[in-house]
């Protein structure tokens, strides 16, 4: 092997290369001028045999990007057998998605008490585990025994290149409201199709699919003022965005939809467009603190299908409002979650574990 690059990191990762938080990761990794090398193991689960036989160069450090559980044992055990330090941005925890997200287990039941200590037990091999927002943060220290100090905050971001100031669509007609996922309960889509039957001067676009969304659309039957669109391609989201004059965020009221903020409220914050979501502490402090017109975003309680309803009939009662929370939606983006706001995290987080 040759002597460590001191700015090289190799992407430890068998899949997900094309997710968007990876993209936008990898393309802060550039700006900081950290050149990154990709390794994608033919098995997980032996990718550290695979590594040493293949004799991958020493790098400074190890990234295995979200959802690669199955990757993070390996990559950490040859990490620490070169001598480098080894990074892991989860995103999800698996004991959350299975336990709190889709109720396969209880917490306290024997597959779920086994798979949070595995959990615990592969995340605190690592030197940093990155989350998404504080919450996740403290859910990681709470929940596996992480010390503070081995737990970073990067945002999610956008990636903006996709995803750039649109002019507010024109509002002489009925405003269009525009929700688009898939369908599962941490995004509370019923919540949205219950409010869509108290506000019939609105324009509702759903766009997507999944498990609820036979629900969703039982509950708007007969509706005129609805719209359900298929999943597009991704490419096509900012037009879709652009279309809208108010984008929605999440509604569900579990424990992990009030740890996360969507990637669909980064896009229309970045696309400058005013949001309306559920009220979580995942959000900056001093941005939840922030008034409604000062920030872009109105937030509702979570579940709550009247709230959501009022507020977007309020919207739509003073159309001449919108474009100028689309301006401060975008401000809000620009301070708290633009590339320059990933990548400041990202030098931070680096500078630590090196």
């Amino acid at each position: 092997m040759s002597g460590t690059d001191p700015r090289t990191v190799l992407w430890w990762s068998r899949s997900g290369h094309d997710y968007s938080r990876n993209r936008v990761v990898l393309a802060a990794m550039k700006e900081l001028g950290w050149p990154v090398r990709d390794f994608r193991p033919w098995f997980s689960s032996w990718g550290h045999l695979e590594a040493t036989l293949r004799r991958i160069e020493r790098p400074s450090l190890v990234w295995v990007p979200c959802f690669r559980q199955r990757d993070a044992e390996a990559a950490v055990k040859w990490a620490r057998r070169i001598g480098v330090p080894a990074i892991f941005d989860p995103l999800i925890s698996a004991y959350d998605k299975q336990v709190f997200e889709h109720q396969k287990f209880g917490p306290e039941s024997v597959p779920g008490k086994a798979l949070r200590d595995w959990e615990a037990r592969l995340m605190q091999q690592f030197d940093l585990v990155i989350a998404d927002t504080e919450c996740h943060a403290a859910f990681f220290c709470e929940c596996f025994g992480l010390a503070k100090e081995k737990v970073a905050v990067i945002p999610v971001g956008a990636e903006e290149a996709v995803f750039t100031p649109r002019p507010m669509a024109d509002v002489s007609g009925p405003i269009r409201v525009l929700f688009y996922g898939s369908f599962i309960g941490l995004q509370g889509p019923e919540v949205i199709a219950e409010a869509c039957r108290m506000v019939p001067e609105v324009q509702w676009t759903f766009v997507g699919s999944g498990p609820l969304l036979e629900n969703c659309q039982q509950l708007t039957q007969g509706l005129s003022n609805v719209t359900w669109i298929p999943w597009i391609p991704y490419e096509q989201l900012p037009d879709r965005i652009a279309e809208a004059h108010v984008l929605l965020g999440v509604f569900g009221s579990s424990q992990k939809a009030g740890r996360v903020i969507p990637n669909k409220v980064y896009q229309a914050l970045a696309c400058g467009r005013p949001v309306v979501t559920q009220q979580s502490p995942a959000y900056p402090q001093l941005l939840l603190q922030s008034s409604r017109e000062a920030s872009g975003i109105q937030f509702v309680p979570a579940g709550d299908p009247v709230a959501l309803a009022e507020t977007v009939r309020s919207l739509a009662a003073s159309p001449q409002r919108l474009a100028p929370l689309g301006l401060m939606a975008r401000k809000s983006y620009e301070r708290w979650f633009s590339a320059y706001a990933v990548e400041s995290s990202l030098r931070d987080s680096l500078h630590r574990v090196m």
